[in-house]
């Protein structure tokens, strides 16, 4: 599935309404280069899981934990380039937790990644605020919002 959104607020509400659908247990694979929304489109997610506090990048925490209607771990892999740094993070323990697992710079761990994650392909599009989701292993994609350009 592929969804263009053109400003911060529509990568948001992409994020709200994939959150509104998750239920628990889903991994969230975000993939692009720096400055393509993968904090906003966290943001929105952590909005639909009903999280009240603030979603930051965890650039230096490595992960940040939210309380929502299910847990939300946002981690940020970006400095990660060894097994051991990945176990370091708690990473596998946060797997099987039954929260949401949001993970930026998944480039860095595709081989943990677990086949059943939901990869999303963050681009540049046609413009300097447009942005491409290209969502892969998402169920349900019929109800996906439409953002006029």
């Amino acid at each position: 599935m592929r969804v263009t959104t053109n400003s911060w607020k529509q990568t948001e509400a992409l994020g709200k309404w994939l959150g509104s659908r998750l239920s628990g247990g889903e991994v969230i694979a975000l993939f692009g280069p720096m400055g393509m929304g993968k904090t906003a489109f966290t943001r929105g997610i952590a909005l639909g899981l009903g999280v009240a506090d603030e979603v930051s990048s965890p650039t230096f925490a490595l992960v940040h934990e939210h309380e929502g209607r299910v847990p939300l771990y946002h981690f940020d892999m970006y400095r990660v380039d060894s097994w051991d740094d990945l176990y370091s993070t708690g990473f596998f323990d946060y797997l099987g937790s039954g929260g949401v697992l949001v993970i930026e710079w998944s480039e860095n761990i595709e081989g943990a990644l677990p086949e059943d994650a939901v990869r999303v392909t963050l681009s540049r599009g046609e413009t300097e605020n447009q942005r491409v989701f290209l969502f892969e292993g998402l169920p349900g994609e019929e109800d996906a919002p439409v953002f006029p350009g």
